[in-house]
């Protein structure tokens, strides 16, 4: 059985409907959940390697002790042509493990945004299946430089950089591609709190915003998952 390792950096973030993809290719989810102390690898031994996102930024090195060792995985990975997916904070680590830069505090989203692919990832094996522009969910306050070598594949107005590929099979993909309608309704009921103080209103008008726009999100997020899975 293929196994692909997880790396899970904050509570009650999960793989979502990635998490469905792997499960019905019959690929094995090794999760570990680094933010809790639990101990991962220090080279990449299953088929792939997944980096979730998370609460902290990617420069918390002090609150996350593990990035060093997670950064150092991921960097031996991605230049061996391994595949490597990084979601949100994980594309941001991803970034910084290649050696670019992360910017704090630069660009803030929330909720179904528009994305639109390059040229380059229009081309690409993993986001080349999809529309031109997609609704996708976003929830992010950090970015990053694009990593030297690595193509970029797709950005909005708001984040210029909203998907690269490094090499041949390495990802670093800033939207939430794996949050479908469901996880979406469980962080907006989890993080209510955090959610209502950052962006008013969002328990009142999510669920006209998910009838306008998660079908075709979730759609474009199970295209990408499965594309991604090829790899392995």
């Amino acid at each position: 059985m293929r196994r692909v390792l997880v790396i899970q950096n904050y509570g009650g973030t999960g793989l979502g409907q990635l998490g469905d993809a792997l499960a019905e290719r019959g690929i094995e989810a090794d999760i570990r959940r680094a933010y809790a102390g639990e101990a991962f690898p220090d080279t990449l031994e299953h088929d792939g390697l997944i980096i979730l996102g998370g609460g902290q930024n990617a420069l918390d090195d002090e609150g996350s002790p593990y990035f060093p060792r997670l950064l150092k995985l991921a960097k031996e990975a991605a230049h061996a042509g391994r595949p490597v997916l990084g979601i949100c904070l994980g594309a941001q680590l991803l970034a910084r493990a290649l050696g670019s830069e992360n910017l704090m505090g630069k660009t803030s989203e929330f909720g179904w945004c528009a994305v639109r692919l390059t040229p380059e990832g229009a081309e690409d094996p993993v986001l080349g299946q999809l529309p031109g522009e997609f609704p996708i969910f976003e929830w992010h306050d950090d970015t990053f430089i694009l990593p030297r070598g690595a193509s970029r594949l797709a950005g909005n107005d708001a984040t210029h950089n909203q998907a690269f590929r490094f090499g041949t099979a390495a990802y670093g993909i800033q939207f939430h591609f794996e949050a479908d309608r469901k996880l979406v309704r469980e962080w907006s009921s989890a993080f209510a709190d955090v959610i209502e103080r950052k962006q008013s209103g969002w328990e009142a008008r999510q669920e006209s915003e998910a009838k306008r726009l998660s079908a075709q999100a979730d759609e474009a997020g199970r295209i990408i998952s499965h594309a991604w899975i090829d790899l392995l």
